[in-house]
């Protein structure tokens, strides 16, 4: 018995350990959330989410990838307030109308 409890207990963290996030320490709750949710969705392997500064706040871009034409990167603040989006098909590089190549990369808070 002790044997069989022992085998289920591992599986359990074997499946828990599989379906984890790697998200960055310190990302604020409900980044975290959004990026859970953006997992669920996206469908490319290789969508990201970063952390920048701009405009004198930390924001977080959330990437779709690039197995689709057009799509777009959504901008929020720590607050999850969605603040524009880039890309597309406009080829939008504005938020809150000044570029968003002026943001300072910080670091990748989640890959796929």
């Amino acid at each position: 018995m002790k044997k069989i409890t022992f085998i289920l207990v591992i599986l359990v963290a074997v499946f828990a350990a599989c379906n984890k996030l790697h998200i960055e320490k310190g990302t604020p709750t409900c980044v975290e959330e959004k990026i859970k949710e953006f997992n669920k969705s996206s469908t490319c392997n290789n969508a990201t989410v970063k952390e920048y500064t701009f405009q004198g706040n930390t924001v977080y871009t959330f990437e779709p990838g690039t197995c689709g034409a057009d799509m777009t990167t959504e901008v929020i603040n720590s607050d999850c307030n969605t603040l524009g989006y880039l890309g597309g098909i406009a080829g939008n590089t504005k938020i809150n109308g000044e570029e968003f190549s002026k943001a300072t990369y910080i670091k990748t808070t989640w890959k796929k």
